[in-house]
């Protein structure tokens, strides 16, 4: 209940109900990523979207998705997976702004005044 209630009072929440409309009535769902992410498809094949589980943002979604949704590639990775480097890191959302960001040595959101001691203040004379 508190979904269908966010998703008829806010936009950033999941799907807006014109949204939700619109899939139920022209959507053909393509598969789902490991975040919960769903993608559909019209049903001529034009336009391609995503239904994120949660938060909107867009570097959520995999590198993949992204080419599928961008039409990069013609099948989605359901069908036609991309074959992925032994080097390469699995896919991170855009962390700044979060709690989570990186903070480099000596900042002030790590919370550690004295761990920076190559830095001395200027004094006028």
């Amino acid at each position: 209940m508190k979904k269908f209630l966010l998703s008829l009072l806010t936009w950033w929440n999941s799907e807006t109900l014109n949204t939700r409309f619109f899939t139920w009535r022209k959507g053909v769902k393509v598969g789902e990523d490991d975040q919960g992410n769903i993608y559909y498809r019209s049903k001529d094949g034009v336009r391609r979207w995503v239904i994120y589980n949660g938060e909107m943002e867009a570097s959520r979604v995999p590198p993949d998705w992204h080419g599928w949704l961008h039409h990069t590639y013609d099948k989605p990775p359901t069908e036609a997976p991309l074959a992925h480097k032994s080097w390469e890191k699995p896919h991170r959302e855009n962390l700044s702004g979060s709690d989570l960001a990186y903070a480099p040595p000596g900042s002030i959101r790590r919370g550690v005044p004295d761990e920076r001691r190559d830095y001395e203040a200027w004094q006028p004379e």
